[in-house]
């Protein structure tokens, strides 16, 4: 059955080709992004709809997300993919306003598009988010920190909501590429072509979007590396805590504490 989906930063990159993999498979895409001539462009090619809209802001957010609600009866599917690296380190070369921009993309518009996303999929019966965050949500990235933090904290997210929306028929998965064809690595491409760094191409990385929007698991990081096929990243488990013998304790389930 054909299917609608939401992509921002839909204009270029992943969300690009998410787009055209989605259409050739039967489904619709909405475009969200601030490039309107390569949105507008594109989805005049695959017969979508281009908004636009800035991720950073929430009343955008909310305001898109609820017109291609209206235009299109319903949305199942939604890839929020916008992101940008931030240029720079903590230190001397620290800049607020790149800093802000940054953390406004990359985290809050991942966070403004699951709470837009929420009761268009309740009213829906259930569906699929697809967050883009990153290899560097799963180890540190010196060259850049306040990216590497931004997608740790989607990580955090994507594996906290995961359980939480089990119940609702909503599942919602991190995409954890590692370096891939899109313009997030123009500035160092050379550094990763002269050391020998395989990059994905972005039609792997558009196909494993579609096999994380269908998988039926959710709070998942799902890591893509060079020659690799998708697959969730298995995370370590933390030690638990020690009574006053030192012996195992039974913690209180975080779930449990959440809803205390």
């Amino acid at each position: 059955m054909s299917k609608v989906a939401l992509i921002t930063g839909g204009a270029s990159g992943f969300g690009a080709e998410v787009a055209r993999q989605l259409v050739r498979r039967g489904d619709r895409v909405i475009l969200i992004d601030v490039n309107d001539s390569d949105g507008q462009a594109l989805a005049t090619e695959l017969g979508g709809q281009y908004l636009h809209a800035d991720v950073s802001d929430y009343d955008q957010v909310l305001a898109s997300t609820a017109e291609a609600e209206q235009v299109h009866g319903g949305i199942d599917l939604f890839f929020l993919n916008a992101g940008i690296s931030s240029g720079f380190t903590l230190g001397p070369d620290f800049d607020v306003v790149k800093y802000k921009r940054a953390i406004g993309i990359n985290l809050d518009g991942v966070v403004y598009g699951v709470q837009a996303a929420l009761p268009v999929l309740q009213r829906r019966g259930g569906g699929a988010i697809v967050c883009t965050a990153s290899m560097a949500g799963l180890t540190g990235t010196p060259f850049d920190p306040v990216y590497g933090a931004n997608k740790h904290a989607v990580v955090g997210l994507v594996r906290a909501l995961g359980p939480a929306l089990a119940p609702q028929g909503i599942v919602v998965n991190a995409f954890c590429p590692g370096f891939a064809e899109t313009k997030i690595i123009t500035d160092f491409r050379g550094v990763l072509e002269s050391s020998g760094t395989p990059i994905i191409p972005v039609e792997k990385a558009g196909a494993a979007v579609l096999e994380i929007f269908d998988s039926a698991e959710g709070g998942q990081a799902w890591l893509l590396q060079a020659g690799r096929d998708v697959m969730p990243y298995r995370f370590r488990g933390i030690p638990g805590p020690l009574d006053e013998a030192g012996a195992p304790a039974t913690p209180l389930d975080a779930t449990e504490a959440a809803g205390s």
